[in-house]
């Protein structure tokens, strides 16, 4: 899809009606996956913008930062390369002032509409566990079925803990290991059964059903929906 660089604003020809342009080009693109209901990476790129732009606005974002930068000078000493940044004059200041009173409330009405499309999809969703979760539920099993489909994607998951700026924070890895045929036979409890014999290393694995009673695309949407479902889920 379009996307728009982080540096977009300060990046080619600084001129109000050419980032105008190129802002609505970006946003009728992401309009065109949200009404084909497909949410990431749309949103958070959507978001990663707004808060670039945000940050820009409060000057905690140095402007420095997003213009390009030559060469200034060669450090062989230390052994690296020093740049300057193409700083411009008050006009260019002033169009860039322009552009960020513009793109800020754009950015923030198709994020809203993001979030309003990932509402509906989430309220149409069945999350429950299948089975007795154990006690140890930080890997293991999401199946996944839509209403009108027979197929069920299985997938593995595993929660991980990421240390960052001396903060935590909980990550889910989901990946596909296996699309079966649902039937009054093969039930759920009965795949769950069918992975515990193929896969050893998970003799008693935490297993969930997310059911959707819409069409939804599964990479795009149900995929990053389940993922924060399974966070507020999972225990540290």
């Amino acid at each position: 899809m379009t996307t728009l660089p982080r540096n977009w604003i300060t990046e080619g020809l600084i001129d109000f009606e050419y980032k105008k342009y190129q802002l609505m080009a970006y946003l009728q693109e992401t309009n065109k996956h949200f009404n084909q209901l497909k949410l990431y990476p749309v949103l958070s790129d959507l978001i990663d913008r707004h808060h670039d732009l945000k940050e820009l606005e409060s000057g905690k974002m140095e402007l420095t930062e997003l213009f390009p930068k030559r060469l200034d000078s060669i450090d062989f000493q230390r052994g690296q390369l020093n740049y300057q940044a193409k700083l411009s004059d008050d006009g260019v200041m002033k169009e860039l002032s322009l552009i960020t009173e513009f793109a800020l409330p754009k950015l923030v009405a198709q994020i809203e509409e993001g979030r309003m499309i990932y509402d509906f999809v989430e309220k149409q969703l069945e999350f429950e566990p299948v089975g007795i979760i154990p006690i140890y539920n930080q890997e293991g099993y999401i199946l996944m079925s839509r209403e009108k489909k027979n197929e069920v994607h299985a997938y593995r998951y595993k929660s991980s803990l990421l240390h960052f700026a001396g903060e935590n924070f909980r990550s889910i890895s989901m990946w596909l290991i296996g699309v079966f045929q649902r039937s009054i036979v093969n039930t759920l409890e009965k795949i769950k059964m069918d992975l515990i014999r193929e896969i050893k290393e998970l003799p008693n694995p935490a297993t969930w059903r997310i059911h959707s009673q819409q069409e939804f695309p599964i990479e795009e949407t149900l995929i990053p929906i389940s993922k924060r479902l399974l966070l507020k889920s999972v225990t540290v």
